[in-house]
């Protein structure tokens, strides 16, 4: 399940004041967006909400601005629990950032996603998403399987399965001992047939690398004799 997060308009909307009060908070540091889209338009996390609502309390109870700033300087603002930190979206990438790590067109991923074979880890009303660094590693792996000649219906297979591992291996009992035992003997039949798919590719590298460094000797040798022949010509 993602998680949430807000463009700028989204979060005006949520927490129910002008664009112009949040940016004079901003300027004076009470509150910031934890990134920017491709676009340059900032998001914020669900955190900044709870953030929101302090400081209208602080300013319905007649202190000013620079007695907030005071206040948030000595002791903070009171905290609210999240399950997602917000210095730990500084780790997060746009769909634009990913498809420059991975080399592939931000289309692309989100074709991905559309048949699910990647899930964004947060993601906000309008669509807006963010990904962990983990998937860079991910999306090679779904490029390699490409390579294996494996059809994007095949990866989405293997990528169900690498979620309902995590599952399993989280809670052994959640689905029931049964079904549990089958899930884990396909896993295990699809692991033994990429196996089988690796090692006849590997087979097939090896023919081509033996073959293609015979054949450049080959062609060197080639080239220097032509080139021999061309100087003798010239000189005779």
């Amino acid at each position: 399940m993602a998680g949430q997060i807000y463009i700028r308009d989204e979060f005006l909307a949520k927490v129910g004041i002008h664009d112009d009060i949040l940016e004079t908070w901003e300027k004076a540091r009470l509150i910031a967006p934890v990134g920017y889209t491709e676009d340059k338009v900032p998001f914020y996390s669900e955190s900044a909400i709870g953030q929101v609502e302090k400081i209208s309390k602080l300013t319905d109870l007649g202190y000013s601005l620079e007695e907030i700033q005071k206040i948030v300087k000595r002791v903070g603002l009171p905290k609210t629990e999240h399950k997602q930190s917000d210095k730990a979206m500084d780790h997060y990438l746009t769909v634009g950032g990913l498809a420059d790590k991975v080399g592939v067109s931000p289309r692309t991923l989100k074709h991905w996603e559309t048949i699910g074979i990647i899930e964004p880890d947060m993601r906000s009303e309008g669509g807006f998403r963010l990904y962990s660094e983990v998937y860079i590693f991910l999306s090679h792996l779904v490029q390699d399987l490409q390579r294996f000649g494996y059809s994007l219906e095949d990866i989405k297979q293997v990528s169900d399965y690498f979620r309902e591992f995590l599952q399993i291996q989280s809670d052994p009992e959640l689905l029931g001992r049964a079904e549990t035992g089958q899930k884990l003997d396909d896993m295990l039949e699809a692991i033994d047939k990429l196996f089988g798919q690796m090692n006849l590719l590997k087979e097939g590298i090896q023919r081509w690398e033996d073959l293609l460094k015979k054949k450049r000797k080959e062609v060197q040798n080639l080239k220097n004799r032509n080139r021999k022949q061309s100087e003798g010509a010239k000189n005779a």
